[in-house]
């Protein structure tokens, strides 16, 4: 009876342990066969950490090689928010709002994610990251990351734009040509200890390619004169906004570009969307007498007046189709050249009837106003220009003087240097090339002929009767000691909301090239609303005066004497 009973319990004993045995056995195989995955992952989360590897956003440099933007290597910090007690917490809590900057509520609530990698600052000053580092707080660690840096702040801020924290082209080129600044990114698998620290060891790693780099056709110094220059016409005569584009009127190269208001680069999180339009191609606008050089070309073009034929201005009033046109001060009889150098709209209408509404509209498109001038920065407008069929009775006496039109600065650039340049109307662009790390061009923009407008012969006579406004006419101020000028003055009343014209907001305009005879560049200046003065004569005429002289003194500073281009 005690044998029986002993081997009842042995054999359970046995049973029981057998039974564990299976079940550990089956769970092992459960494990191995459906579990290994997970549980893989969980390991590789506590033993590796996978961090992206950004590239090297691709610089930008002006035509002579200068840097425009760049990126520097800098730290950004991160936290394994999983590994990190509550102690730990608390402290880092307390401690890194005052080096960073950041609200204790911004680091409780990422602190809290279960995560195993979080960012807490990106792109951080040097002497923060030391300061972080000194603290020796357990769970953080840095990352090298590259940031955008502009080292001219305000400077051609409407054409570069600006990248974001992740190095994402926001605005102008940075954003425009993003696709070739980004480059590709990279990645690394890196192993870390048991207590979470990262070694400087990779299991696996892609590297990431950098970006490409541009080069644009803006030469920096001219840009400095340029917006140096607007901007002191801009606070000077309290203006609502102002734009200037410089261009070689031979290959179409955009020289300079500038719009005030303005926005610095390097901090441009709060600036309103007013301060980063570029002007220069988004605005429309009615030009007003700088339009002339239009009306003035088709004539003589088309042989329908010459320089010394003589046009009654009515002693400054002259009605067409109910219209009464006014002269800004009263005139008898002037030459063709004349009408043009005392910029009288009487004798420009006189000069449009003889042409006819089809021949003006030919040429004003011929010109490139009324399309895009195929620029290569986004933004562009194509202002507006109505086909004749559509023009009133009076529209012959507004449309060949500048009114009822709407132009852009940039179409206008374009337009003079058909002049400065024998007659032909070249495509505008502000990027030369892009190019590889090693300097090996991948894309480069040439200059592009768009048409011929009017033969040399014409351009030539109108470049002698547009130096005569700078010479004897309305634009003096214009005028720049040590070489010649050409140019043409405007001063446009704007339209108020009900379609009137406004009697106190005007548009004081410039137009020109030098050296007359032989022309680097054409220039166009725009102010908007000066107040109290508002003659483009008066107000941007200067501008282009300071631009011009000292531009050309640095283009050509190894040829002039010194005393050529003084102002």
């Amino acid at each position: 009876m005690y044998i029986s009973n002993y081997r009842r319990r042995s054999e359970a004993v046995f049973l029981v342990f057998l039974f564990l045995l299976a079940f550990c056995v089956f769970r092992v195989f459960y494990i191995q066969l459906f579990r290994s995955h997970y549980l893989r992952q969980i390991a590789d989360k506590q033993h590796n950490l996978f961090a992206e590897l950004e590239p090297r956003r691709g610089s930008i440099y002006d035509a002579n090689l200068k840097a425009l933007a760049f990126n520097m290597s800098v730290d950004s910090l991160y936290a394994s928010a999983n590994s990190i007690n509550a102690k730990e917490k608390s402290k880092i809590i307390s401690e890194l709002p005052e080096i960073l900057g950041l609200s204790e509520a911004y680091l409780t609530e990422r602190l809290n994610r279960k995560k195993a990698f979080i960012w807490l600052a990106r792109k951080l000053p040097p002497e923060k990251t030391e300061a972080v580092k000194k603290l020796k707080l357990k769970g953080l660690g840095f990352l090298r990351e590259s940031k955008r840096i502009y080292p001219n702040g305000y400077l051609a801020s409407h054409i570069i734009g600006f990248a974001g924290m992740d190095n994402k082209g926001l605005e102008g080129i940075e954003r425009d040509y993003d696709r070739y600044l980004t480059g590709q990114p990279g990645w690394a698998l890196f192993l870390r200890d048991a207590r979470q620290k990262k070694l400087d060891i990779w299991q696996q790693m892609v590297l990431p390619v950098d970006g490409q780099e541009l080069v644009l056709t803006v030469d920096e110094v001219i840009q400095y004169i340029a917006e140096r220059e607007l901007d002191k016409a801009y606070r000077k005569f309290n203006a609502k906004g102002a734009s200037i584009v410089v261009m070689d009127p031979h290959t179409g190269k955009i020289l300079a570009m500038a719009s005030r208001p303005t926005y610095d680069l390097d901090n441009h999180i709060n600036v309103n969307k007013d301060s980063m339009r570029n002007r220069a191609i988004c605005d429309l606008l009615e030009p007003g007498s700088v339009f002339k050089i239009v009306t003035a070309s088709a004539a003589l073009e088309e042989k329908k007046a010459s320089e010394e034929d003589i046009f009654f201005c009515g002693n400054g009033t002259y009605q067409v189709g109910g219209r009464i046109l006014h002269d800004h001060k009263p005139h008898g009889r002037l030459t063709f050249r004349q009408v043009i150098e005392e910029s009288s709209n009487i004798g420009t209408v006189k000069i449009a009837q003889i042409l006819g509404e089809d021949t003006v509209y030919r040429y004003v498109k011929a010109f490139g106003f009324g399309a895009k001038t195929g620029f290569d920065l986004s933004g562009e407008i194509s202002g507006m220009i109505k086909e004749p069929r559509y023009w009133s009775k009076t529209s012959i006496s507004a449309i060949p003087i500048g009114q009822e039109v709407g132009v852009t600065a940039l179409q206008l650039a374009s337009a003079i240097s058909v002049i400065a340049n024998g007659g032909q109307l070249m495509r505008p662009y502000i990027v030369d090339s892009i190019r590889d790390k090693q300097g090996n061009i991948i894309k480069e923009n040439k200059p592009v002929l768009v048409r011929k407008v009017v033969s040399l012969d014409t351009a030539s006579r109108i470049r002698k009767i547009l130096t005569g406004v700078i010479e004897e006419g309305t634009g003096r101020l214009a005028k720049v000691l040590g070489f010649s000028a050409a140019g043409k003055t405007g001063t446009a009343q704007k339209l108020e909301p009900n379609g009137a014209y406004s009697h106190n907001k005007f548009l004081a305009t410039f137009v020109g090239f030098a050296p007359a005879e032989d022309p680097l560049f054409a220039i166009v200046v725009i102010v908007d609303e000066p107040r109290p003065v508002y003659f483009g004569g008066v107000v941007a005429a200067p501008v282009f005066k300071a631009v011009a002289g000292d531009a050309i003194r640095y283009l050509k500073s190894n040829e002039l004497p010194p005393e050529a281009g003084q102002q």
